[in-house]
């Protein structure tokens, strides 16, 4: 058997012993997925009307500032999900299975790859989840083909992949799993201080450069063009540039923590 079989066939596995764990206790992702949920209602039915006036102009109803929420809510549901990853990620290591499996003839990423593979899947299907949700209370995308539609998609896996390697790294220098989970807070708290909610432009003057120089603005806005056929400029490569930026890093940092021999 060559090595890129022996890495797939390790790293289905792995994945599969993944999905079963999220399967037999769904309980951690359903309670991470109540806050975006929860946010898209309450914006939604409690201010929809008030913000839709203010930040859209006025005349705005709820049904447009819904449509402004959405792509950001999209993708803090993906920021909500890995931090379950990093908490299983922590667990694993807490627990000993990573040193049981550096034991054993496997292929010594596929540990890693079942992790994020997994999680990428996960974050999807919650994006699935919020958007239908977001459909049932009224949001329509207009001006969106088939073009746009993937290549949002694209945009959603790419970001879940990037914020899936960070949160690794996150769950393999974490003590215990509730480390893990206040060290990946940020994953669900900058979205709060992005374009989500309200443009960068209405928010106070020392907020902005913290709303508008992070990954989740350009990738939000991104979406939101994608989806709604807005301006979207300059914040489409950023996006991308984000996204393979920490990518790349989480990868760097996840593979190194992991490949070193505990003493």
């Amino acid at each position: 058997m060559s090595t890129l079989s022996f890495a797939v066939r390790d790293s289905s596995t792995m994945l599969r012993r993944n999905l079963l764990h999220a399967r037999r206790y769904p309980s951690l992702t359903l309670n991470l997925l109540l806050t975006p949920i929860m946010l898209l209602l309450l914006f939604v039915y409690v201010f929809g009307d008030t913000m839709g006036s203010g930040i859209i102009g006025g005349g705005a109803d709820r049904s447009e500032y819904i449509a402004y929420i959405v792509p950001g809510l999209l993708l803090m549901t993906i920021g909500s999900t890995v931090i379950g990853t990093a908490v299983s990620v922590s667990n694993d290591m807490t627990e000993g299975i990573i040193a049981r499996f550096r034991t054993m003839a496997i292929h010594r990423g596929s540990v890693l790859v079942g992790h994020v593979i997994g999680s990428v899947l996960q974050s999807i299907a919650s994006v699935v989840l919020v958007g239908a949700v977001a459909v049932a209370i009224g949001f329509r995308s207009t001006g969106a083909g088939v073009l746009e539609w993937l290549a949002a998609l694209g945009l959603l896996v790419l970001f879940a992949l990037a914020l899936t390697w960070i949160a690794v790294g996150m769950g393999l220098v974490s003590p215990n799993a509730e480390a893990a989970s206040n060290n990946a807070m940020p994953l669900i708290l900058l979205p709060l201080l992005s374009s989500a909610f309200v443009p960068v432009d209405a928010m106070p003057g020392w907020l902005q450069p913290i709303a508008e120089y992070q990954p989740f603005t350009p990738a939000i806005e991104t979406l939101r063009g994608l989806l709604l056929g807005s301006e979207i400029g300059h914040n489409g490569w950023l996006a991308v540039v984000w996204c393979l930026g920490l990518a790349v890093l989480g990868y760097i940092w996840s593979t190194s923590k992991f490949n070193r021999d505990p003493k």
